[in-house]
């Protein structure tokens, strides 16, 4: 009886120490999961828009920021306003713009379009806005529900305070 008695106290002790070993296994790889943003989505927020009052009728540009605090990354991959037919995307490197399907907004990152750099073109307006005019946009993205904001028209100098 001894024998089977210490047999006993070894095999609890023994299944104990499993038990806690596969919780504690189990809490190490959920975490590691969650680390890596694993089944993490992006969550966006804008902020910093503004069209500049365009010297022309028929063009404008317009600039915001794209924050993402989530743990995926997400695209721009299209905006649209009732004041334009087109609205495009541009890249700017240097001196050379280049027309892009999508801009990439990245994990716990920024999509910043800015004067000199990233920006969007509006071709073929439906009229020439006026400083103070507020203008609808909806942004789109691959990952996300699309964004509406309203977007105020700066003087055609205005650049914003970082």
């Amino acid at each position: 009886m001894t024998r089977t008695g210490a047999g006993s106290a070894t095999g609890v002790r023994r299944r104990t120490a499993a038990a806690a070993l596969v919780l504690g296994l189990s809490a190490v790889l959920a975490a590691c999961g969650s680390e890596d943003g694993g089944g993490d989505s992006p969550k966006l927020s804008v902020s910093g828009a503004y069209v500049p009052q365009p010297p022309t009728p028929d063009m404008a540009a317009g600039y915001v920021t794209v924050t993402n605090k989530g743990g995926a990354d997400d695209e721009l991959t299209s905006v649209t306003t009732p004041l334009a037919a087109e609205v495009t995307m541009h890249t700017t490197t240097g001196t050379r713009m280049k027309q892009v399907r999508s801009l990439k907004v990245p994990a716990d990152g920024e999509l910043r379009l800015a004067t000199g750099g990233d920006h969007l073109m509006l071709t073929n307006l439906t009229h020439k806005p006026k400083v103070g005019d507020k203008v609808s946009f909806t942004l789109h993205f691959a990952s996300s529900d699309p964004v509406e904001i309203k977007v105020p028209v700066e003087p055609t100098t205005y650049r914003p305070k970082d």
